[in-house]
């Protein structure tokens, strides 16, 4: 007998099907009053845009989004976008494959509209503290208040930076709202990006002012989007962008290059074991294996995890007492350190990784 050929989820068939799928499913939404799109976005033309840069998404082997992603990831992705109120023809969000997810990720002006639009927002600034600078500010029923931030031109350098805030600003004329976070914080934020913001080329290294203001604007508008809308079906899309987009990254990076099988390599004759289960009995807990510092971002942490002490992002997490890395608050370093001080490498190693 002929093998049938397993058939895959892809939207290259009948690619139009989707947004007709999607405009179908808004709808369904809008009728049912489980969603308000603004009065000025047009479903149909946010949908034309997106479809005209899905033309050109690519995955990282240059394959078209449209035909290595499956339908339904497209599907979601389309969903995320229009529930949002998105237009990537405005530089409000763009798309990005995973193997065979696709992922819509807001970014940073998307965010600004976003806040505008659901919480009213009419003004939105960020600024850079220096050392240096005169700066203080007073908290009041949970909210901060800048009262004072003076600044000379010697202060302004990239290698000073202390902290940064954010005021949001609204057109009912109500309190502004403030977001202030250390350098150390901004960092923390960084270190959980999928690039290596301490990389001499990365555009953290080489624009720390700008990214600064970026990061704790992103940090302000969520808390306020947050905690200002209450239409749970546009809070859902918002956030599942957001932790979806991180959790598949690291699926896919860990995929790419942990999904291998273990090989071990006994410590005195050099000798390598064989690719199958290798048992190592009564193993004495060690000294890390690798220098935490070296670990920069949250996904070379969970690698250093799987290769030095066997275990999957999983237990990781559970290790570190959260549920998903979004909830991670440490740096990596602290983090590697935290799980070699529980961990050895495992009594018997006998699967391959879950990736």
């Amino acid at each position: 007998m002929e093998k049938t050929e397993e058939k895959k989820d892809t939207a290259v068939a009948k690619p139009f099907d989707v947004v007709a799928l999607v405009t179908s499913k808004l709808r369904t939404y809008t009728d049912n009053n489980e969603l308000v799109l603004p009065a000025n976005y047009s479903i149909e033309n946010a949908l034309k845009s997106a479809w005209l840069a899905l033309q050109e998404t690519v995955d990282k082997d240059k394959r078209p989004a449209l035909q290595a992603c499956s339908q339904a990831s497209i599907v979601n992705a389309l969903l995320d976008m229009a529930v949002q109120g998105l237009n990537p023809g405005k530089d409000q969000c763009y798309f990005i494959a995973y193997g065979q997810k696709l992922v819509c990720q807001r970014s940073y002006f998307g965010t600004m509209a976003v806040a505008a639009r659901v919480a009213g927002a009419s003004d939105i600034w960020a600024e850079v503290v220096y050392e240096g600078d005169e700066f203080e500010y007073t908290i009041s029923h949970n909210r901060k208040f800048v009262t004072k931030h003076q600044q000379k031109l010697g202060n302004i350098k990239p290698t000073a930076i202390v902290a940064a805030y954010c005021v949001i600003e609204f057109k009912s004329g109500k309190a502004a709202f403030t977001e202030i976070m250390t350098i150390a914080q901004i960092k923390q934020a960084w270190a959980k990006s999928k690039m290596d913001s301490a990389s001499p080329t990365s555009v953290h290294s080489q624009f720390p002012e700008e990214m600064a203001k970026r990061t704790v604007t992103n940090r302000a508008c969520k808390a306020l989007i947050n905690s200002s809308s209450d239409d749970n079906l546009f809070l859902e899309h918002f956030n599942r962008s957001d932790e979806e987009g991180a959790a598949i990254a690291l699926e896919a990076e860990i995929d790419e290059n942990a999904n291998k099988d273990i090989i071990d390599v006994d410590p005195e004759t050099g000798e390598i074991a064989e690719e199958s289960a290798v048992e190592v009995h009564n193993v004495e807990p060690r000294k890390l294996s690798r220098d935490p510092t070296s670990l920069k971002t949250v996904e070379a942490m969970m690698k250093a995890c799987f290769e030095d002490f066997g275990l999957q992002p999983k237990q990781v997490l559970a290790e570190l007492g959260v549920s998903k890395q979004t909830e991670i608050t440490e740096s990596p370093a602290d983090c590697y350190r935290r799980v070699g001080a529980a961990r050895a490498r495992p009594a018997v190693v006998e699967e391959k990784p879950e990736f």
